[in-house]
């Protein structure tokens, strides 16, 4: 019998994934959790609200005999000045809104890990890409987004329609605008991993640059990384805004939260509501990415 115990396989358990830890940490925090359920329903209400509510009215529908309704069981937040549904143009506003936040956000933190990557890894590119970051970090991002808007505008409009060439020249300007500060974080991260035991070891078996970068620098700056992800979604939202706001982002029939707020400042006394509520998700999705 004694031999018998000690012949018995021993079950060994499965270690936990890194991506299991880091949610278990982010768990803990309140706020964060907070902040992620705000932005689900957000998320949400924007992606899946069109889907289940019918009006009368669609998003660029116009019936100018339903102009400036009060807020009623037909239309819960009331019509604009053109008769179209305030709460279906605030779903759909906040539909681009977000689109051009996660989009913009990922050109922004591509650029920006790759040359931060590039520059923290060989030195001979350090100086180069870091004085390549400091003359973007020099130039004045709004009269720079507006010049882009004004010079390429009609060419994407012409070459992918008006609101798809809108869109992309918005994403693109503000993604290769926004990814200095992300690049000098990961540049800094790197400098320091570099010299880290284990990429030491991993170098002196002959192990490739590319192979390292991939597989052992890369995923220890992801937690930089991440906090730079969630900075820029808000500040691309906050930029699309104020395009917006500027009458220089989308076109009028195609809403967004800036242009919804732009809309909305000429009926301020009349009608507030119409500046406050595209006001307010837009400090919610902010402040709850933030």
């Amino acid at each position: 019998m004694p031999e018998a115990t000690l012949t018995k396989p021993m079950k060994i358990e499965k270690p936990r994934s890194q991506w299991r830890d880091v949610w278990i940490q982010f768990r803990k925090h309140k706020g964060a959790m907070v902040g992620m359920t705000v932005l689900t329903l957000l998320v949400l209400f924007v992606v899946i609200g069109p889907m289940v509510w019918h009006p009368p009215q669609m998003t660029t529908t116009q019936m100018l005999l339903s102009k400036n309704k009060p807020p009623s069981w037909t239309f819960p937040l009331g019509t604009d000045h053109l008769g179209r549904d305030f709460l279906t143009r605030l779903m759909m506003g906040g539909r681009v809104s977000i689109a051009v936040g996660f989009v913009a956000m990922m050109i922004s933190l591509f650029v920006g890990t790759t040359i931060g990557t590039l520059a923290g890894f060989f030195p001979r590119l350090d100086g180069p890409l870091m004085r390549l970051t400091d003359l973007f970090l020099a130039l004045p991002l709004l009269p720079l987004l507006l010049v882009l808007m004004m010079l390429f505008r009609d060419t994407l409009a012409r070459a992918f329609g008006v609101e798809m060439g809108t869109f992309l020249l918005i994403v693109m300007a503000i993604g290769v605008t926004s990814w200095m500060q992300s690049a000098r974080v990961v540049r800094g991260e790197v400098l320091a991993l570099k010299e880290r035991e284990f990429v030491l070891a991993a170098r002196s078996i002959g192990t490739p640059s590319r192979r390292l970068i991939l597989r052992h620098v890369l995923p220890n700056v992801i937690s930089p990384v991440m906090v730079a992800a969630t900075l820029n979604i808000a500040d691309a939202i906050i930029t699309e805004s104020v395009l917006s706001f500027l009458g220089l982002g989308f076109p009028p029939d195609f809403p967004t939260w800036g242009r919804l707020l732009f809309d909305g400042l000429p009926y301020l006394q009349q009608f507030p509501e119409r500046a406050l509520w595209p006001g307010a998700l837009m400090s919610l999705a902010v402040l709850s990415v933030n």
